[in-house]
């Protein structure tokens, strides 16, 4: 008989539990703080007036079930634009267990890719502030 071998895969860990009250407010603050101080001076311009193009005109974050979205909102000057403005996703954190999240951001497919698991809020903040992966 043939020996056969196989490969062991180990899938990331997913949030067992729903995440803490105490926790969704400590880190909307926090995430509140980076954006306002770090994010939105860096990356929101003010709008070009001769321009058609779209621009970066506010960031924000919200919470959606176990997970907390870095989120950016564009709006569209142009005559032929579809709607005045939109809401993309640039960065997930998702929440695992105490001070532990998976972290992704948004690829140019529109799929999550998941760079980062079971770091805590600090690093994840830290990440988001720094890698460029989580530009808006």
């Amino acid at each position: 008989m043939a020996n056969k071998k196989s490969w062991q895969v180990t899938a990331p860990k997913k949030a067992n539990s729903p995440v803490p009250s105490s926790t969704k407010s400590f880190l909307k603050e926090k995430a509140d703080k980076l954006i306002d101080d770090v994010l939105k001076p860096t990356h929101v311009k003010p709008a070009s007036t001769t321009d058609d193009f779209n621009y970066l005109a506010d960031i924000h974050s919200k919470w959606y079930r176990n997970s907390f979205y870095f989120c950016a909102t564009y709006n569209c000057p142009s005559s032929n634009a579809i709607s005045p403005s939109f809401e993309t996703k640039f960065a997930r954190m998702e929440y695992i267990a105490d001070n532990k999240f998976n972290l992704a951001y948004m690829r140019h497919t529109e799929q999550w890719f998941e760079v980062f698991q079971d770091i805590s809020l600090e690093e994840c903040l830290k990440l988001i502030e720094e890698n460029p992966i989580f530009t808006p």
